[in-house]
Formats: structure tokens, C-alpha cells, sequence
């Protein structure tokens, strides 16, 4: 609350503040509480911290003593009764009908806490069954709620090519980070920073900082990240203010092969891996998965590097 007042609306006046709301907390008086988020100025509200994280024996625990979910759905309802905008995280289909129910704006699918960069979480769902759970939540809304705005949290998903993958796959119409876009993008830069002085020169093709230079790691780091969109070396490039020879050079020096080359090589080694792992999904969505809208060209790239089309490799090594 005192965040808020102080360093968040002084400087954001146009754009709507929702508030975390614990509604669990068991030493605020909701109904007082909500009123006061709105006297101070909160456009809305959402049940964030949210028991709907926990699981287990501890969840039993916190729901025999009070601690519930219902209590989050009763501080929801409430805030529409106050005129409040209502985010509402869920995890399940009962806990989506129980917010549809309670009168939310925005249902969002918590996918879990978000993976990624030196501190993110080391067990998290698979893209695609944050696909699959969060196509039957939006299924639900539209069939219950129509209006009401449809969106993701994190937890597998925290690159760009990740969210075009789930905007493709499913009817959401926005997404929420946070480590996405402060944790994640802070740790790079502070890293890249301190290898830099480490490694004491100031070489421009080695780091990319807020000083606008990009290095041979970053790129490396950029191909991982981003495999599944368009890269284009010439645009890398220009926007460190490069010159496109030299870091093409550096890059051949250091890695051993062309960044063409290299780009192909791993995304024909992510298909491979999407093949025989995951036997079900046809051979023309590996293809958009590991960045071709063009799946001749795909075909006849595998083909000529791995000696196979994509389907007579995963017949080939399926068993193995």
C-alpha cells in the first residue's frame, strides 16, 4: 500500500494500478481493506499472494485453519460490489468457475512461478501443457463468461517466441510477467557487465549492456532464446551499431562455423529433439515450433543435414 502511494503513483498517472490483494490475510478486515484500496486510488484488484500455488499436505493445513481459496473468491466478489477492476490467477477449472462465479473481469491461467535466467524455477511445465491447461480454462470463460479478458502468467512462457506460440495455440488475449521482464532481463545485463570488466577490454563484440554493444555470447544466448522467430544477423548487427563483417567474423573465429549455420544446425537439432519426443504432433507444427512458416524449405533443409525427411527420422529412431 505505501509502495504504491509513494514511488508507483507519482510517476504512472494514466495507466490503471491493480492491487495485490492477500485476501487470506487474517489481520485485515476486507470489506474496510477493499474501501480503502479504492480511496487511495487503485483501479482494481487481484488475489495475489494466491494459495492457489500450494499443494500437498501444507495446503490441507492452511485450508483446515481458515487460509482458503474461498476467502480469495469472497474478497473478488467483493471488490465488484465496490466497482473495482478483478483479476482473478487460477490454476484449475473449479477455481475458474469459482471466480467466473464471483463476478471476475479477468481470468488469468498461473502456469507456475516463471523459469528462466540464473535464479528461475527448476521445475516447470512443458510448453505444450501450458497450451493444453490453459485452452480448457479459456474454453470455460467463453462458454461462461464471454467478456471476460483471457490471460497467461508466466511460468514456462518468458520469451516473445513462447507467447506467439500459446497466442497461436489458444484463445488468450494477453500476458502477465514479472520476472520476465525485470528479474530475467536485470541478471543478463549485470552479468554481461561484470564479464566485461573481468575480463578487463573493451572490445565492442563483447557484450551487449545498456552501452548498446553485443557480443558473441549474447548471440548465442539471443539464438537459444529466440530460435523460434525470425532472426535476422543484419539486424543484430545494426542495432549494436557493428559492423556486420567484423562481428560475422568474430563470430566464425569464436564458434567455429557461420551464424547461418549455426542457427541451422540448432534449430534442426530442437526438431530432432521435438520428433521423438513428442511423437503425437505432426511434422509441419515441429517445423513452426523451431522457426519455419515454410515447411518445404524445412523438409528440404532436414533432409539435406540430417539425411532423412522429419518423418522417416522419427520412424528411424522413435524406438531407439
Amino acid at each position: 500500500m505505501e509502495l504504491g502511494k509513494r514511488e508507483i503513483f507519482p510517476i504512472v498517472r494514466e495507466v490503471p494500478l491493480l492491487f495485490g490483494l492477500m485476501a487470506t490475510d487474517p489481520t485485515i478486515d476486507l470489506y474496510n481493506y477493499l474501501q480503502e484500496i479504492r480511496a487511495v486510488g487503485f483501479s482494481g484488484v487481484v488475489n495475489f499472494p494466491t494459495v492457489t500455488l500450494i499443494d500437498g499436505k501444507f495446503r490441507e493445513a492452511l485450508e483446515e485453519e481458515g487460509t482458503t481459496f474461498d476467502r480469495e473468491v469472497a474478497a473478488i466478489k467483493l471488490a465488484n460490489h465496490f466497482e473495482l477492476l478483478t483479476m482473478a490467477f487460477v490454476t484449475n477449472e473449479k477455481e475458474t468457475r469459482q471466480m467466473l462465479a464471483a463476478g471476475a473481469d479477468v481470468i488469468c491461467m498461473h502456469l507456475g512461478l516463471t523459469c528462466g535466467g540464473f535464479l528461475g524455477a527448476k521445475k516447470y511445465i512443458s510448453i505444450d501443457d501450458a497450451q493444453k491447461s490453459s485452452k480448457i480454462i479459456f474454453n470455460l470463460c467463453k462458454k461462461i463468461k464471454p467478456e471476460a479478458l483471457r490471460m497467461i502468467y508466466a511460468g514456462p512462457a518468458n520469451t516473445l517466441a513462447d507467447m506467439k506460440y500459446l497466442f497461436h495455440k489458444t484463445d488468450c488475449q494477453g500476458y502477465i510477467g514479472g520476472s520476465t521482464f525485470d528479474r530475467i532481463p536485470i541478471e543478463r545485463g549485470v552479468f554481461d557487465t561484470v564479464k566485461l570488466f573481468k575480463r578487463g577490454s573493451d572490445d565492442a563484440a563483447q557484450v551487449v549492456s545498456s552501452s548498446g554493444k553485443i557480443s558473441v555470447d549474447f548471440l548465442l544466448d539471443f539464438v537459444a532464446q529466440h530460435y523460434r522467430e525470425k532472426i535476422s544477423f543484419a539486424k543484430l548487427a545494426d542495432g549494436a551499431n557493428i559492423s556486420r563483417t567484423y562481428l560475422s567474423q568474430r563470430f566464425k573465429k569464436e564458434i567455429g562455423v557461420a551464424f547461418s549455420d549455426y542457427l541451422l544446425s540448432f534449430r534442426l537439432n530442437k526438431a530432432k529433439e521435438i520428433l521423438l519426443r513428442e511423437k503425437n504432433i505432426p511434422c509441419k507444427e515441429v517445423a513452426l515450433r523451431v522457426g519455419y512458416t515454410d515447411y518445404a524449405q524445412f523438409t528440404k533443409m532436414f533432409k539435406k543435414f540430417i539425411g532423412d525427411s522429419p518423418n522417416d527420422y522419427r520412424k528411424k529412431f522413435a524406438c531407439v
